[in-house]
C-alpha cells in the first residue's frame, strides 16, 4: 500500500505528534508499504530524505515548539503522482492537513485523518487567544472529520469526545504505537552518575515537552512536596521549554531545587536511559488525547502517578500499573509518589505497568490502522461522508484562520511571499469548485 501522510509537525520537531508520525512511518516500511510524508521545512532536519517532502514553515511560531508549515500545493503536484498513493492520511486539521484534504479530492483517494490534538489546550500558542479562539478550534476539527472515510483517535476517551460533538462517526480507536523491547533496556545508573543522583536514591521523574498546557507547576508542587517528605529522593525531569522557569521557582520555594534535575531534551537510546534512572514516572497534563510518555514509561517497567485525563484513564489503572488521581490534588499526589518509595509497594506495580504497555506496541498498532486504511479504500472516497455543506464549511473556517495570521503580525507575507507569488497552485486547487482564480484569491494571503 501506497500511504501519503501530511503532518505540520515532523523530525526534529520533539514531540508526541511528530513521534507518533515517524513510528507509524517506519512501521508501516518495515511491513512492506510505502510511505511519502508532506512536512514542514525545519533548521536541522536531515539532509538525505528520500521518503519526505518538504515545504516552507514559519519557525518557533509565537514562541512555541511548532513550525506553521503554508500549504503550497503546486510544489507537490509531481512528487504526489509520482508516489502514486492509495490513501491519504492527515495528522493535522489545518494547515497542511488543508493541502491533505485538497489532495485526496483532487485524485479522488480516500481520506483519514488522526485527532492526535485536543486543540482547545493549544490556542494560547495563537495571537488573540479566548474562548472564542477555543470554541474555532473545536468546531474546525470537529468539521474536517467530516471531510474523510475514517477518523482515528488515539484513545477511547477521545472517541467518546469526537461522538458528543457530532464529529464523522466512523471512528477508529487506533494508540500511538511504542516499541516496547526497545524501551526495556536502558543504562538509568549512568545517566544518574551523569546528573549527580546517587545510585540508590528514589527517583521520580517526567518526560515530555515543558509548555504551557502540561499543567507543570503542579506537577512541579506535587514533587516537591514529596522531596520535602523524603530528604533523600530526587526528582528527573527531561525536556524543555518556557515552563521550565516556572518549575524552578516553584522548587526553589520549596527549597528543594537541587534535587530536581532537568536534563533538557533527550532522544533514542539516552531518553531510554532516563527513564530507566526512574523508579516511578509522574504525570498531571489534562491535554493529552493518549499520553505517549505514559505508555513509553510503562514499557520502560515504571509505576505511573497520575491525574485522571482523557488519554491517561485508559492505560492507567489505580493499583494495578500505579495510581490514578481523580483531580489536581497537589498533597494526594504527593502522597502518592511517597508510597511508592516502597519497593515492596511498587514492584507489583511495575509488572503491571509492563504487562499494559505489551498492548500498545508499535507492530499491533500499525496493523490496527492499516485495517482503517483497508477499510477506508472500500468506501470509495473521496469525501463518501461529508453532506454537500461540509467542504464549504471547512473552507471558510479555514479561510477565517488564514485571516486571524494575516492580521497578527503578517508573518506569512514577510517569509513567503515569494513562494506564494511563484506556485502553480492549480494542480490541487479549485477542481470540482467552480472558479479556480476565485478560490486561489480566497485561500492566499495578501
Amino acid at each position: 500500500m501506497n500511504v501519503l501522510m501530511f503532518t505540520n509537525t515532523y523530525c526534529p520537531i520533539v514531540g508526541g505528534v511528530s513521534e507518533s508520525v515517524q513510528r507509524l512511518k517506519t512501521r508501516l516500511q518495515a511491513e512492506g508499504h510505502r510511505v511519502l510524508v508532506v512536512a514542514p521545512k525545519l533548521t536541522g532536519q536531515p539532509e538525505d530524505e528520500d521518503d519526505v517532502v518538504r515545504v516552507a514553515a514559519v519557525q518557533h511560531f509565537n514562541g512555541s515548539d511548532f513550525s506553521l508549515p503554508v500549504p503550497i500545493p503546486g510544489q507537490l503536484y509531481e512528487a504526489i503522482e509520482a508516489f502514486d498513493p492509495d490513501i491519504v492520511h492527515s495528522h493535522h486539521p489545518f494547515l497542511l492537513g488543508d493541502t491533505a484534504a485538497r489532495a485526496a479530492e483532487t485524485y479522488g483517494l480516500p481520506l483519514v485523518f488522526t485527532h492526535h490534538t485536543l486543540y482547545e489546550h493549544y490556542t494560547h500558542y495563537v495571537p488573540g487567544d479566548s474562548p472564542r479562539m477555543q470554541r474555532f478550534a473545536v468546531a474546525l476539527s470537529t468539521q474536517y472529520t467530516r471531510l474523510c472515510e475514517a477518523v482515528i483517535a488515539p484513545s477511547e476517551s477521545i472517541r467518546e469526545l469526537l461522538f458528543e460533538r457530532d464529529a464523522n462517526p466512523h471512528v477508529w480507536v487506533v494508540p500511538s504505537g511504542v516499541d516496547t523491547k526497545r524501551f526495556a533496556k536502558g543504562d538509568g545508573a549512568a545517566l544518574r552518575r551523569e546528573f549527580g543522583i546517587p545510585s540508590d536514591a528514589y527517583v521520580v521523574g517526567h518526560v515530555g515537552r515543558l509548555a504551557k498546557e502540561k499543567n507543570l507547576p503542579f506537577l512541579t508542587e506535587a514533587l516537591s512536596c514529596m522531596l520535602e517528605q523524603l530528604p533523600d529522593a530526587h526528582c528527573l525531569i527531561v525536556g524543555d521549554g518556557d515552563a521550565r522557569e516556572a518549575m524552578e521557582e516553584v522548587a526553589e520555594r520549596f527549597g528543594v531545587a537541587s534535587r530536581l534535575h532537568f536534563t533538557g531534551r533527550l532522544q533514542g537510546q539516552s531518553l531510554i536511559d532516563a527513564y530507566h534512572a526512574m523508579d516511578v514516572f509522574g504525570f498531571a497534563s489534562h491535554s493529552e488525547t493518549q499520553g505517549m510518555v505514559v505508555v513509553e514509561a510503562m514499557a520502560a517497567g515504571l509505576p505511573v502517578v497520575a491525574v485522571a485525563a482523557p488519554g491517561v484513564r485508559e492505560v492507567l489503572k489505580d493499583g494495578r500499573n500505579g495510581r490514578l488521581l481523580p483531580d489536581d490534588d497537589c498533597e494526594a499526589m504527593a502522597d502518592a509518589m511517597v508510597a511508592l518509595s516502597e519497593t515492596e509497594c511498587r514492584s507489583a506495580m511495575a509488572d503491571g505497568a509492563l504487562a499494559t504497555a505489551k498492548a500498545f506496541d508499535e507492530t499491533a498498532c500499525a496493523e490496527r490502522c492499516l485495517e482503517v486504511y483497508r477499510q477506508a479504500i472500500a468506501v470509495g472516497g473521496p469525501f463518501s461522508h461529508a453532506d454537500d455543506g461540509t467542504w464549504d464549511r471547512v473552507r471558510s473556517r479555514l479561510g477565517a484562520e488564514w485571516h486571524m495570521l494575516r492580521h497578527r503580525g503578517r508573518i506569512l507575507r514577510s517569509i513567503l511571499q515569494d513562494e506564494w507569488e511563484h506556485a502553480d497552485w492549480q494542480p490541487l486547487l479549485g477542481r470540482g469548485h467552480g472558479d479556480d482564480e476565485a478560490e486561489s484569491k480566497e485561500v492566499a494571503p495578501k
